[in-house]
């Protein structure tokens, strides 16, 4: 059947359509690899066959044909071995290397990301009452020590000045007649005066000089209350949230204007209890603020002696309350470090509040500024902690109490024994019983 399709002169078509069907399946059998065959006749190595099956034969003479690679020699063999234990080696203590220095960045480092600017506020309040009748200064100005930041009305104040003024005048004349009086009294003789008399004179010409000097402080007091009708700047800094007006009513005593003090920035760094081995007072300190690439240079004050402690809070019946913890998690303290600014660089202002990344740098830092000294002094410091454990630097933070560690106590107060009269006056009794005429 299939000859006669294949033999039929009316299906051209179909026969020579079979066979290129057919003749696909024959030729992937008869060439297994007719892309090396290729590379090899290009080569020069192998005649380009007519046939597939040519070719395969061709190309299996000349591989009998090609001799065997010779095998390397056993010092090859040894040196590629040793190459790649020592390679193995390498990358081993690279890796350990690479986990203990991460492990002494993240957990020992004397670094902090909590780190904060802070800065001293006068909050000020009147030391007199009244009307604020004028506010000189405006949000966030910058004022100098003794700028008028607003005034309060000072007509009362005034008035009782005016009124002093004038009793200490009067005061002034009554101790001036009392006092020539009993100058009289003490040259009369014993028929025109009395030891009782003449003592009477002196005594009303020390009540009047007591009066006196009464005078002299309430016209002190009120002239000071005047001049305090006029709130002045204590500091050198800015006005902050200003919130007054004119027309406000300023009691004494009571905050109402704030200036941020522009001499006493520093900055605080919170450690955790883990680095505080390496902190140490005048240790070099450098604070990154967070949008500036420059940082904050400064040097470590002082150390904070203690932080709060939620356990020693006494809870119902005044029994303490200890809170549980894990065994086996516990975190670490935060310390809080002040850092003393002696460089800021041009351009980063500083603002109260502003979070920062403080660094502290070693005891090499502080006695020399070499950078390369200074970072391999520090490696060297850190894989000596890594081996023994961190190690505090002797006298880096003051002790506390005195060396022998006796108990320090405060002196007790006396109380002022009370005065004599004769101690205060002592021309007055003396003359009581002696005649005019003796003295």
């Amino acid at each position: 059947m299939l000859d006669s399709i294949s033999h039929d002169p009316t299906t051209p078509t179909v026969a020579k359509g079979y066979q290129g069907a057919a003749e696909p399946s024959v030729l992937p059998a008869a060439s297994p690899a007719p892309s090396e065959e290729a590379d090899a006749a290009l080569e020069g190595r192998l005649p380009i066959p007519d046939h597939p099956s040519e070719g395969l034969r061709v190309h299996l003479k000349s591989s009998l044909k090609t001799p065997p690679p010779e095998r390397s020699g056993p010092i090859a063999r040894f040196a590629l071995k040793t190459l790649k234990t020592a390679a193995t080696l390498l990358i081993l203590v690279l890796a350990v290397l690479a986990a203990l220095v991460i492990w002494d960045f993240y957990v020992t480092a004397p670094w902090t990301r909590d780190g904060t600017v802070r800065v001293q506020v006068a909050s000020i309040a009147p030391q007199v009452s009244g009307q604020i009748t004028e506010v000189r200064v405006v949000d966030n100005q910058y004022v100098h020590k003794g700028d008028v930041l607003y005034v309060i009305d000072p007509f009362d104040f005034q008035v009782v000045l005016d009124t002093d003024k004038t009793q200490l005048r009067q005061k002034a004349a009554d101790v001036q007649v009392k006092r020539m009086q009993a100058e009289r009294r003490q040259h009369l003789s014993n028929l025109a005066t009395t030891p009782e008399e003449q003592q009477l004179y002196v005594g009303n010409a020390i009540e009047a000089q007591a009066a006196f000097d009464a005078a002299q402080q309430q016209v002190a007091q009120a002239d000071i209350n005047l001049k305090r009708t006029q709130v002045r700047s204590p500091v050198n800094g800015y006005v902050t949230n200003l919130l007054m007006r004119v027309g406000d009513y300023a009691h004494a005593g009571a905050t109402n204007i704030s200036v941020i003090d522009a001499d006493s920035y520093w900055i605080d760094g919170y450690f955790e209890e883990t680095k505080m081995a390496h902190v140490c007072v005048g240790d070099r300190a450098e604070a990154a603020l967070m949008g500036y690439s420059d940082p904050i240079v400064g040097r470590v004050e002082t150390v904070t002696r203690g932080i709060s402690v939620s356990n020693a809070a006494p809870s119902t019946q005044g029994l303490p309350n200890v809170d549980p913890v894990y065994t086996w998690v516990r975190l670490a303290q935060r310390v809080p470090v002040r850092i003393r600014i002696t460089d800021v660089p041009v351009g980063v202002p500083l603002v109260s509040g502003m979070t920062a990344t403080v660094t502290i740098h070693g005891s090499e830092a502080r006695e020399s500024d070499g950078s390369l000294r200074q970072r391999f002094a520090g490696l060297v410091d850190r894989l000596g902690d890594i081996i023994h454990g961190p190690q505090p630097s002797p006298g880096c933070v003051p002790r506390i109490g005195d060396e022998n560690g006796a108990t320090v106590t405060l002196a007790t107060p006396k109380p002022v024994a009370p005065l004599n009269p004769a101690a205060i006056d002592p021309g007055l009794a003396p003359a009581m019983n002696t005649s005019p005429r003796m003295r």
